[in-house]
């Protein structure tokens, strides 16, 4: 794979930078998706698209936390009694999101002793994310947000937490800590998340076991082939002919990529830097990681090109190709291409489960 470009188109974040209000940031944000929906046919490559993508929102969340302590300053409240991080999860921790993805963060807070650093950053978390939710990000169905008491703790708690769910190989604490491992801090005290990271990956390593249950995650996904490899399409409800791009598609190459990066200790969290560094370590078969890399790729087309639909003039999307798209001969074609290679990528993953069971005592 060729190295990850980085561009930073600066002079697209003047109004939110400036903005004084959650009203303003709201109309700066709907300005500037409506300009970068006009890049989609532009000469940006998909992965500088979803690198500004991901700029504009992470500027949007850094000025939502500004705006939400300022209000906190107005109303008596102070400022933080003690440094915090604000950090997010998801396609967010990977900058991979859409223009139209929903809320995925937590707070890190200090361990300094402050009698009212509880009830200061409980009333902060809500307020972060109601204003998001008010600049067009949706609540977490999952309820991975900082206004959650599981994903505020201090630095000490977050310590705690992540051994706990280290020492208990069942379903819903290695999902959790999954979706801890794609952390990537946005705004605060960069040192807390810092200590954080190296906390999550000593932790791991120390636990040979958390691999194997990682794995067994991993390799749990819809199917998208029939055994004549014809691509599986939505039989029913509102999607019916349609296909699931992002659990179909997009997460299958995530989840493959984030446990390889796991298994070897890679620490960054966006899928194609993951893949990249595999590549330079020599840790995985080139051809295996050539085909995640373009399937991956290819994935982030698809899911840019889901159809889209304005709710109070922000962008939201199911993430389904429709019925109209699966039957473009291209679309398809490309597609079955995609998934194809997924496919590859899921048969070895298997064959490596089926290993690591058979060599368990």
């Amino acid at each position: 794979m060729e190295p990850i470009p980085f561009i930073n188109h600066s002079w697209s974040y003047t109004e939110i930078d400036v903005a004084a209000s959650v009203e303003e940031l709201r109309q700066a944000r709907i300005v500037l998706q409506n300009e970068l929906q006009e890049l989609l046919s532009a000469s940006l490559s998909k992965v500088e698209w979803y690198q500004t993508v991901n700029e504009l929102h992470d500027r949007i969340s850094r000025k939502a936390v500004e705006l939400c302590i300022q209000g906190m300053v107005e109303e008596g409240f102070g400022q933080p009694p003690v440094p915090y991080a604000f950090i997010v999860f998801g396609s967010s921790g990977r900058e991979e999101s859409t223009l139209w993805s929903d809320q995925d963060n937590g707070m890190i807070i200090s361990d300094m002793p402050h009698e009212e650093k509880e009830s200061y950053y409980a009333e902060l978390g809500q307020r972060i994310t109601d204003v998001l939710e008010e600049l067009g990000y949706a609540k977490c169905e999952g309820k991975v947000m900082c206004s959650e008491r599981l994903w505020r703790k201090t630095l000490e708690a977050w310590k705690q937490q992540l051994s706990e769910w280290r020492s208990d190989l069942a379903w819903e604490p290695v999902r959790n800590l999954i979706i801890a491992s794609d952390m990537r801090f946005i705004t605060g005290d960069h040192r807390l998340a810092e200590e954080w990271i190296n906390e999550f990956y000593s932790g791991f390593r120390q636990v040979p076991e958390l691999s194997d249950a990682v794995l067994r995650n991993t390799v749990k996904h819809k199917a998208t082939l029939n055994i004549l490899g014809q691509v599986v399409t939505e039989r029913f409800g509102e999607h019916a002919g349609g296909f699931d791009v992002k659990y179909g598609l997009y997460i299958p190459l995530v989840n493959s990529a984030r446990f390889l990066a796991l298994q070897h200790g890679i620490k960054e969290t966006s899928t194609l830097k993951r893949i990249e560094r595999l590549v330079s370590l020599e840790a995985v078969p080139l051809t295996l990681l050539d085909a995640a890399g373009r399937a991956f790729v290819s994935a982030l087309e698809f899911r840019r090109n889901t159809p889209v639909v304005l709710k109070g003039d922000l962008q939201q999307s199911s993430g389904f190709l429709d019925e109209k798209q699966m039957k473009q001969k291209q679309v398809h074609y490309e597609l079955r291409n995609t998934l194809g290679l997924v496919r590859r990528v899921h048969r070895a993953l298997q064959r490596q489960l089926r290993f690591a069971e058979r060599r368990r005592p």
